[in-house]
């Protein structure tokens, strides 16, 4: 079994910068989709950032033009690099990896920022 653990979430004042990181505990094969989502208090879980195998992005329209999501193959990590955030960014992140057979999930970490 596979442990995605997410680090990097924390307290911020809007305009601030923070980047997330996800460790796998051991190298994953044949990925299809590394990805970030978010779910705020109240709401439902939405994706936030996807990177595909072949190194495709797409990116949620209220996070477009601000967060980047891009990988370290040899650290067996996905980041999740977030500028300019604001208030309604405010949500617990998790990362998620997905490919043939397997689906897995870190515990989220918490990032708030603050107005």
């Amino acid at each position: 079994q596979v442990q995605l653990v997410e680090s990097g979430g924390g307290l911020v004042q809007a305009g601030g910068s923070l980047r997330l990181s996800c460790v796998a505990s051991r190298r994953i094969f044949n990925i299809n989709v590394r990805g970030w989502y978010r779910q705020a208090p109240g709401k439902q879980r939405e994706l936030v950032a996807v990177l595909t195998s072949g190194g495709s992005t797409d990116y949620a329209d209220s996070v477009k033009g601000r967060f980047t999501i891009s990988r370290d193959n040899a650290k067996n990590t996905v980041y999740l690099q977030m500028n300019s955030l604001k208030p309604e960014d405010t949500a617990v992140y998790y990362c998620n990896i997905h490919g043939s057979g397997y689906d897995y999930w870190g515990q989220g970490t918490q990032v708030t920022v603050s107005s």
